[in-house]
């Protein structure tokens, strides 16, 4: 007899409908699993034979053939463990297999018929309510992240007898149901805040004005400096997320299988720090079954590459693409899938090998040449995509025994958002919503000088040695200062201040 349970896959970030056919035929006892199935699948046969055996019920001693279609694409990971287990049940007259009609099952099963949470569940979920197929049922530990989407139904399970025994009498349980709106207020709260930060006034200023105008940023300086500390607070100075970016945020922890929260919703920007080890595919994504890296994961918050001069050349050159076009296209033979990653890059690296170039306490003993190489790890053309580069030095005694409590990230969000309003209705109804995005046509067309700003910005390309590079870096952020003085024209405090945001750029000419 064949069954037919209907189950959904994982492609990049989206969902696809799934048929599971199941034939339990005279033969030689033994499981043939067909339809592109990797090593998990594959192995389900085992966790299935005893789940089943140790849910009361019995295995059968025929031939079972077990396909997933459409076979053409390839499927991974042990969330149609249940569905087969249904489905088998059913084609041995054990369970009715009208009863699997109008349901979707998806969820791992441990050897005793427990319901393992899998990844991936708000992809399908939001997939499902586009479809006309309305019931999910799903692990106990996934029913948040279901929960939260209109239009479906979920039904969470804690085991398989607990399943069949819903499937024989639905009335005995109620869907599953949580407001979007709820999930996304409880879970809007950082655990940090810039009134931690002791002294860097300097870097305080341009971590914020990076952050109004979507800027990537280096900060340069020796180690103990804070340079750490100030980044893992960028993102509670950010503007608040919307509930659709939240969503967005959550599917892609989803499919990545990182969605720690246990209540299945990201309402804060994700930071994320790798280590400097870290390859090229796990950095921007890919593999065999292209899966999103840490430039994804970091979507709408902030990328940090703590010591940038450490990582790989090849990682680090990686990142190109998506700092101009905001996605990363991962190409394969059959398909193209495409991961959204629009972050903030922020950056940090010691000036020199040793750490003690900036450092006034300690001596650096680092040859001229060998700090000069140090630097330039870091290519041109990467560099050419980081609009701020700042000094963070020592923390003077002064300014870590001072009592008073330093300005909250509150206060600073609230600057963040003014100015973010003036830019989005500046470029409103581009493509682009900061003024880091600008191209070349936007930047003359918005970034008008007065006669004093003019002359600056001259003395300081001609006598400082900047590059045309430089010279567009500056307008920009010049641009975001402007907007947080809530001035149209730049002046030249503006274009001042700009200027000393170009520290590598000094650096690597020494």
């Amino acid at each position: 007899m064949i069954s037919r349970i209907a189950s959904f896959g994982l492609l990049g970030l989206e969902a696809y409908p799934l048929e599971i056919e199941i034939d339990v035929a005279k033969g030689l006892p033994a499981v043939a699993l067909v339809g592109l199935t990797d090593t998990a699948i594959k192995e389900s046969k085992e966790r299935v034979r005893s789940a089943i055996k140790n849910s009361g019920f019995q295995w059968p001693a025929q031939r079972i053939t077990v396909n997933l279609a459409p076979s053409d694409i390839k499927k991974e990971g042990a969330c149609f463990d249940l569905a087969i287990a249904l489905g088998i049940l059913a084609s041995t007259g054990q369970i009715n297999a009208e009863l699997l009609k109008n349901y979707v099952f998806l969820g791992e099963l441990s050897l005793d018929g427990q319901i393992r949470p899998v990844r991936g569940i708000l992809a399908i979920s939001l997939a499902m309510a586009n479809s006309a197929m309305k019931n999910l049922v799903l692990p106990a530990e996934n029913a948040k992240e279901a929960g939260i989407v209109p239009n479906l139904s979920s039904w969470p399970q804690n085991n398989l007898k607990e399943t069949i025994q819903f499937l024989s009498d639905p009335s005995l349980k109620q869907p599953y149901k949580l407001s979007p709106e709820q999930a996304f207020a409880a879970n809007t709260n950082y655990d940090l805040d810039f009134s931690e930060v002791k002294g860097q006034y300097f870097a305080k200023r341009a971590l914020e004005v990076a952050v109004s105008g979507g800027h990537n940023i280096i900060l340069i300086g020796p180690p103990g400096s804070g340079k750490t500390m100030l980044a893992k607070r960028i993102p509670t100075i950010m503007p608040g997320l919307t509930l659709d970016e939240a969503l967005e945020i959550t599917k892609i922890h989803s499919v990545a299988g990182t969605l720690l929260n246990k209540d299945g919703f990201m309402g804060t920007r994700p930071f994320r720090s790798p280590h400097h080890s870290i390859s090229d595919i796990a950095l921007i994504g890919g593999g065999s079954m292209p899966k999103p890296g840490e430039i994804s994961m970091a979507h709408y918050g902030v990328l940090f590459l703590d010591e940038l001069p450490e990582f790989s050349r090849k990682a680090l050159e990686a990142l190109r693409q998506p700092l101009e076009d905001s996605l990363i296209c991962i190409s394969r033979i059959k398909r193209a899938i495409t991961f959204p990653s629009c972050f903030i890059l922020a950056a940090a690296l010691n000036p020199c090998p040793c750490g003690n170039y900036f450092n006034q306490e300690k001596t650096c003993h680092c040859h001229p040449a060998k700090i000069k190489n140090y630097l330039g790890k870091i290519s041109g053309p990467l560099l050419d995509r980081i609009d701020i580069h700042i000094e963070v030095p020592q923390v003077k005694y002064r300014e870590l025994s001072d009592e008073r409590e330093a300005e909250p990230s509150k206060a600073i969000r609230q600057r963040v958002e003014n100015a973010r309003a003036i830019q989005q209705d500046r470029f409103k109804p581009g493509r682009i919503f900061c003024n880091a995005q600008m191209q070349n046509k936007l930047i003359k067309e918005y970034c008008v000088l007065d006669k004093e700003a003019r002359k600056l910005l001259q003395m300081a390309i001609s006598e400082l040695g900047l590059s045309a590079r430089a010279y567009d870096k500056i307008l920009k952020v010049a641009r975001t200062i402007a907007d947080l003085d809530k001035k149209e024209i730049i002046a030249q405090e503006h274009i001042a201040e700009a200027v000393q945001y170009r520290a590598l750029d000094r650096k690597l000419r020494e």
